[in-house]
């Protein structure tokens, strides 16, 4: 299989040592920036073009792997899909409409399309999924979750106004929303959306809003407190609680566990949380990273995209939800 990473920068690389760990040397990449595929050529022996038709017609993927800027997916997408090339897209925060429209479009055997769900593949929420689904803390009430981290700190290699998290549209907490939301929303349900806050509290160097708090209410009438931010320093925050009729769960970075408390027990169940292999400069660990495209890659193998734990539908439902919150904020 012949795979063509679009976009080689932060993301791009990471999913080219990605296919690098899974096996696969029949890697290519695109990207008109110069430094950037100088880069990815020296440190990872990969074949380099700077114009995308010209990638395609000499290089001939099976796959696309798209991880530019959030505004450029679906015009990689569309043409992956005329092409008949199978795509895999980074977390997208814009363009919800267009996302639902190539859905609706897509028919069997059409190549499988597919977008990112990184978290849902993270130990952290692989544990809440599990003692939440065994039922060990009951009927889950009320979530109080916070998580963020200092948006300067994602790449501070670069300058923040060269980065798409420095444009309104795509800005760090925004982006991070629909993020956090896919794996939430896969445990428990798509929500209804009661109110939202959001605005400008730092001055990082962007036009962006740098924190959402949003109140969403869950089927079966579970209440969710969601705070997302870019501001915390100088280390990331990650606290989920949740308060279920028969008990307590926390997910905590600082412990690096998730932990469960029962009616009746005596102490805490904890489950230590494996920290994986974390590259030079980079926060997060390469594993699930991994383990997310090796499961799209089984999906393509299998010619069936409703493999992939995350769907064009499931990234539109997730998109309109964001609009909606924004509106609630206007409103407010």
């Amino acid at each position: 299989m012949r795979f063509l990473v679009i976009g080689l920068g932060s993301m791009g690389k990471r999913r080219i040592r990605n296919l690098l760990a899974l096996g696969y040397e029949s890697i290519a990449g695109f990207d008109p920036r110069d430094d950037r595929r100088a880069e990815a050529e020296s440190r990872y022996g990969t074949t380099v073009f700077d114009n995308f038709e010209t990638a395609v017609a000499s290089f001939s993927p099976d796959v696309l792997i798209i991880s530019t800027d959030p505004r450029l997916h679906m015009d990689y997408a569309e043409a992956g899909v005329k092409k008949s090339k199978h795509c895999f897209i980074e977390a997208s925060v814009v363009e919800g409409k267009r996302i639902a429209k190539l859905a609706k479009e897509l028919q069997s055997p059409s190549p499988v399309v597919a977008p990112s769900c990184t978290m849902r593949f993270f130990p952290g929420p692989a544990a809440v999924r599990e003692v939440i689904g065994r039922g060990y803390i009951g009927d889950p009430l009320n979530i109080n979750y916070l998580t963020g981290q200092y948006l300067p700190d994602w790449h501070p290699w670069e300058n923040i106004q060269d980065f798409y998290v420095s444009n309104r549209e795509t800005g760090g907490a925004r982006e991070i929303v629909p993020f956090e939301l896919t794996w939430i929303n896969e445990i428990f349900g798509d929500p209804e959306p009661i109110s939202c806050f959001k605005d400008k509290l730092s001055d990082i160097n962007a036009d962006i809003d740098d924190i959402y708090h949003c109140l969403l209410r869950y089927p079966g009438g579970l209440v969710a407190n969601i705070s997302i931010e870019v501001l915390s320093r100088p280390k990331a925050t990650r606290e989920l609680h949740i308060l279920g009729s028969a008990g307590r769960l926390v997910y905590s970075s600082e412990d690096n566990c998730v932990r469960y408390l029962t009616l009746g027990d005596a102490d805490w169940t904890r489950i230590p949380l494996d920290t994986g292999t974390i590259e030079k400069d980079y926060i997060n660990q390469e594993e699930p990273y991994i383990s997310e495209l090796d499961s799209f890659i089984k999906a393509v193998h299998q010619s069936d995209r409703f493999l992939f734990p995350n769907t064009l539908e499931d990234d539109a439902r997730t998109l309109a939800l964001l609009n909606q919150l924004e509106e609630l904020s206007q409103e407010s």
